[in-house]
């Protein structure tokens, strides 16, 4: 691993998705070994073939995928992350993490997080769905087990409307994740 440090990059199905291509080359070059995690969701805006190529990994795009030895991928990158950075994630992926649903490979790896690993959520949704009881419910749920949020931030949505809900800048959660891997 460079410099010792993992992040699973966990990435859901947002039209923020492109900006989460530009978050992983961040992480590489900020000295990380990068392992991103698709939801099919994510899939549906962006292929794996960007992040496989910045990250200079395999994408894990299923429950099931495995490259390389015995162990189930969910379940080793689970034990050698340092951190679990969700980028973007949306209000399903939310949910799923506060309710410790495990129906696909990313809900998997945040259910079976090691003891030491550090989460950082980055969402990114329409206002409305950011300000909703329920999705406020699940991220204080999220928070009080330690979870971090960065965002999201306010202004023009891509759907259209004015207010909260875009992908906080890249580069910001680019530092703070580099920042909480490294223990800091």
């Amino acid at each position: 691993m460079a410099n010792g440090v993992m992040i699973v990059l966990g990435v859901s199905g947002s039209i923020a998705v492109h900006k989460a291509v530009d978050l992983t080359s961040l992480l590489t070059k900020g000295g990380a070994e990068v392992r991103v995690v698709m939801t099919s969701d994510a899939q549906r805006f962006v292929t794996p073939l960007p992040f496989k190529t910045l990250s200079r990994n395999p994408v894990v795009v299923d429950l099931y995928d495995e490259e390389e030895g015995w162990k189930p991928a969910h379940i080793r990158l689970a034990d050698d992350a340092a951190l679990l950075l969700v980028a973007p994630a949306t209000a399903h992926t939310i949910a799923r993490m506060a309710l410790g649903l495990a129906d696909d490979a990313l809900s998997n790896i945040a259910l079976a997080l090691n003891a030491r690993a550090r989460v950082l959520i980055a969402p990114a949704m329409n206002g409305r769905m950011w300000q909703h009881p329920a999705t406020q419910v699940h991220v204080e749920t999220l928070r009080g087990r330690g979870c971090e949020f960065i965002g999201p931030e306010e202004g023009l949505l891509s759907c259209g409307y004015e207010g909260i809900g875009r992908l906080w800048p890249v580069e910001e959660i680019a530092a703070r994740a580099l920042s909480l891997a490294r223990g800091a």
